[in-house]
């Protein structure tokens, strides 16, 4: 199998460009690294965690550099349209977190020039790459549930982590920023069913107590237009010292032939440690009582990472090598889960069911 290199270029230095690059440089096809971030000093940290060859706080001076090949999009979400577009206008192949964009007009900025250039733009959904949603869709793929009629999930994290994300974005909210892993999740089990409305109701509380107007739980019934029934809950304000590291999570598939009960709490894989464990997320809180493999993106060890970001990374880079297809969401299946995700939240604003498509 004919195998090509990649010049890599990791746009955005923080907490997910940093692992996805310290995952890349271990990847046998990888032979160039380039860093950037709108801070030089994250790109320079960075630079050096991964022994890259040149570094710089302009983003598309990173991009358009002669030795890169493909580019990881690691910004914040309101800096992913600039440098996809450029990255798709220099030819070259694009990993862009979740969301693709905050707006359908960006998204669809986004796929036009996509589908203009013939460019390769996949985005992270980490959740399809997580083992027990992949043998899901496998058994999807095979038949062994029928067709789908029906599925739910529920997804639980701590206060403590919608505030330091809301203190990140005040618009990155729960919907937006979590619960868009399981509509993105739902629609990939669905094989690209069409969203026909959303129903959404939520509750204020202890998120508002601390000056963000933002729903602490919330729950959506989505109807599919061939009839399927999906419901999504979310809640992001449990106790501040909650054990899950990450998501604790649950779904369910209902099928004609059959039925999947995907249990993704962790609550099997309990650690205490006097010690206290470092938080996947906020480096500066440690938690006594832990479930282990909470983490969303995955765990360190004996020196390597393991879980879905892991996986998906390499699958990329795979998938750029050798040709190999990858499960990782197109632009058009992105662009319908942010609007999915946009239709739940004018729900919840206005108390009545959204059709899809969404106007303007």
């Amino acid at each position: 199998m004919q195998r090509n290199q990649i010049g890599l270029a990791v746009i955005g230095s923080g907490r997910i460009g940093t692992l996805r690059a310290r995952l890349a440089s271990q990847h046998p096809a990888v032979n160039f690294i380039a860093t950037a971030d709108l801070k030089p000093e994250n790109a320079r940290a960075l630079a050096d965690k991964v022994d890259a060859k040149v570094h710089s706080g302009n983003n598309l001076e990173i991009i358009n550099h002669p030795d890169v090949t493909a580019v990881i999009v690691s910004t914040a979400e309101g800096q992913h349209t600039e440098a996809v577009l450029a990255a798709i206008a220099a030819g070259k192949p694009v990993l862009v977190e979740k969301p693709i964009a905050l707006s359908t007009v960006e998204a669809d900025s986004i796929i036009a020039a996509a589908e203009r250039a013939h460019g390769n733009v996949r985005v992270g959904y980490s959740r399809r790459y997580k083992e027990r949603y992949l043998i899901a869709k496998e058994q999807i793929v095979q038949g062994r549930v029928g067709r789908i009629t029906g599925a739910a999930a529920r997804v639980f994290n701590s206060s403590t982590q919608a505030l330091a994300m809301l203190k990140r974005d005040p618009h990155a909210t729960p919907v937006v920023d979590a619960l868009t892993y399981y509509v993105d999740l739902m629609g990939w089990f669905l094989g690209g069913a069409r969203l026909a409305e959303v129903y959404s109701r939520g509750t204020t509380g202890v998120l508002k107590s601390h000056g963000h107007d933002v729903d602490d739980v919330c729950y959506s019934v989505l109807t599919y237009d061939d009839g399927t029934t999906v419901n999504l809950g979310i809640s992001y304000a449990l106790p501040e010292n909650y054990p899950a590291m990450g998501h604790a999570a649950r779904v369910e598939v209902l099928g004609t032939e059959g039925v999947m009960i995907l249990d993704d709490d962790h609550t099997d894989q309990i650690m205490y440690s006097n010690k206290g464990m470092p938080h996947v997320y906020l480096p500066d809180v440690t938690v006594n009582m832990v479930f282990l493999q909470s983490g969303t993106p995955g765990d360190w060890a004996l020196g390597d990472f393991w879980g879905p970001i892991a996986n998906e990374t390499r699958a990329w880079l795979d998938h750029l090598a050798t040709g190999k297809p990858c499960a990782l969401a197109t632009p058009r299946e992105a662009r319908a889960t942010l609007e999915a995700t946009l239709a739940i939240e004018l729900s919840l604003e206005s108390g009545q069911p959204v059709r899809l498509p969404l106007a303007g």
